[in-house]
């Protein structure tokens, strides 16, 4: 373990208690590790030959469905395929004295079913509510089936129409259909940009709808959707390459929620460091990759990280992929970097009791799976003008005969020191040293991700991740590019006066202050570590990292980190 004073072997018979303490605060003022961190070490704990798969478990190589989006100008009654997707709101379904449709696009389509439209929606209740839907086999349309897929009251955030088009999807898996219209019932209000994000928001919720991780499975499904034609905002090459962009983000998406939802004993840090590489050499004419062994970071003196890291049998591996643009200037430089423990044991303070949630504990890694997700999809886009660092310490926090103690103190490599008096506060003490190296990068800007504290779950649920920074303008920046992604985020203060529940007796911190404002405190302590000449942004994402419900990743921060890095870009 990179721990400082952890192996100091004291006897009183033949020394004073002077020449102790003397000894002592020279260690932990130097940056000193145990030798099995030399490359010449026998044994066998950082070794490949101990890092197993235990259950010798592989994914399984399933090719992501591939959808074909056009868009078209035609007429909803004409359109041949297998099913024609309304999205309509609550106000679309008012009805004249006769019990028709008013809303001009639900008229001509039920015209040609003789009524059956308005019939089956009275006698189902659908009332064009958000979550609703309805799915019916008629004659007299040119497709096979007709659907009403509810907005709500107003639909005008991103997020509504990615649960669009993500409901058009599971009518169409649930039918077994190859293609599908979409349309609105109520588009003629609609702006061009706003018919071009809309068109954006539809199609990246029909990807990930259609995106299902199998790779675990004995047996897997395959999908018959292939085509996606939306109808009614608009044609031309503006339009084409919104939908590419949807395409391309939603890739990055789905990498994100990929590398979430592999387990611990397949996701080791070695394997995630090899993932990041692959998207680097995939897009090599933009990307170039370092990756730092312990033997490196102990150079660095990374010694916060490689504290975490000592305990486990698979070795820490730091990531650091580089984007430049394939042309022109760099007006930019930014810093994206994401918390990598791809599993937290807890270390001594284990996670134990209702609510733990060790079980889940191989999504502690979804920060660093934001920042690859990111790349990924920047690596198809290849902005101009931005140079982005993409930054993570990967390792495990487990417990060993060489794992590092409550009451441990640790050496950043900026020189703070650090007293552990929580094991399980690990993800800053990775994160202290990734923030230092980022600021050596010379970027003018840092946004790190993590899932860092349950009480920011507590504060703001499972939905919505906790925003913290000095910078307005850099808030106002992040917020912007959720507001396109759609993805919830909430700003929380950096009360200083917080800090006095961090400060040690022995050392430069703590690395925990208590219970009360929890992910407040975690915040100010990742602050230690930032250069004041950097604007810096975190985002603690452990609520919304993780669905519940649907017992998967969600891949969230990869869509607004893609969005914040196009703000910046020329």
């Amino acid at each position: 373990m990179a721990t400082i004073a952890t192996s100091i072997v004291v006897s009183f018979s033949k020394s004073s208690s002077s020449l102790f303490l003397s000894k002592l605060t020279s260690r932990i003022h130097s940056v000193s590790f145990p030798k099995r961190y030399h490359s010449t070490t026998k044994l066998m704990s950082h070794t490949p030959a101990r890092a197993t798969n235990l259950g010798l478990t592989h994914p399984a190589i399933i090719e992501t469905p591939k959808i074909s989006f056009s868009a078209t100008d035609v007429d909803v009654t004409e359109w041949k395929g297998d099913i024609l997707a309304v999205g309509v709101t609550e106000k679309d379904l008012t009805r004249d004295s006769k019990s028709r449709f008013e809303n001009l696009i639900l008229s001509k389509i039920d015209s040609k079913l003789n009524g059956l439209l308005a019939e089956a929606s009275s006698e189902e209740d659908f009332s064009g509510k958000v979550g609703q839907s309805t799915v019916l086999r008629v004659k007299g349309l040119g497709s096979k089936r007709v659907g009403l897929i509810g907005l709500g009251q107003s639909p005008s955030t991103t997020a509504l129409f990615k649960g669009f088009g993500e409901a058009v999807v599971a009518a169409a898996k649930s039918a077994q259909a190859s293609n599908v219209a979409i349309v609105l019932a109520s588009s003629e209000g609609l702006s061009s940009e706003s018919k071009l994000s809309t068109a954006f928001a539809i199609a990246s919720g029909a990807v990930l709808g259609l995106f299902e991780d199998q790779r675990y499975r004995s047996e897997s499904k395959k999908s018959v959707l292939r085509s996606v034609e939306i109808i009614g905002l608009g044609t031309g090459p503006e339009l084409e390459k919104k939908l590419k962009y949807a395409e391309d983000v939603s890739s990055g998406i789905i990498f994100g929620r990929e590398l979430v939802n592999s387990p611990a004993n397949v996701l080791t840090p070695a394997v995630l460091a090899e993932e990041a590489s692959k998207v680097a050499s995939t897009y090599s004419d933009v990307f170039t990759a370092k990756i730092l062994d312990a033997e490196q970071c102990k150079e660095l003196k990374m010694g916060s990280y490689l504290g975490v890291a000592a305990a486990s049998a698979n070795p820490p591996h730091f990531i650091h992929l580089c984007y430049k643009p394939p042309s022109g200037p760099v007006n930019v430089k930014l810093a994206l970097v994401g918390k990598g423990l791809t599993f937290d044991s807890g270390g001594y303070n284990i996670k134990t009791g209702p609510g733990c949630s060790v079980e889940l504990m191989k999504f502690d890694m979804g920060g660093s799976a934001a920042v690859f997700g990111a790349a990924k999809a920047l690596g198809q886009i290849k902005p101009l003008g931005v140079e982005v660092h993409f930054i993570v310490a990967a390792c495990e926090n487990m417990i060993s005969g060489t794992g590092m103690r409550p009451g441990d103190i640790l050496t950043a490599s900026n020189g703070k020191t650090i007293e552990v008096n929580n094991t399980d506060a690990e993800g800053r003490l990775t994160l202290a040293d990734a923030l230092v190296y980022a600021c050596n990068q010379g970027v003018d800007k840092i946004v790190d991700l993590a899932t860092l504290t349950g009480a920011c779950v507590v504060a703001l649920g499972p939905s919505i991740a906790g925003v913290f920074s000095p910078s307005d303008e850099l808030v106002k920046e992040v917020l912007e590019a959720s507001e396109v992604s759609g993805e919830k985020f909430w700003r929380l203060p950096l009360e200083e006066s917080y800090w006095e529940t961090m400060k040690s007796g022995v050392a430069d911190m703590l690395n925990t202050g208590g219970r009360p404002g929890g992910s407040i405190a975690a915040a100010l302590f990742l602050k230690q570590f930032v250069d004041e000449k950097v604007q810096w942004l975190h985002i603690d994402m452990a609520g919304p990292v993780w669905n519940d419900k649907k017992r998967t990743a969600t891949g969230f921060g990869v869509s607004t980190l893609v969005e914040w890095v196009l703000k910046n870009a020329s």
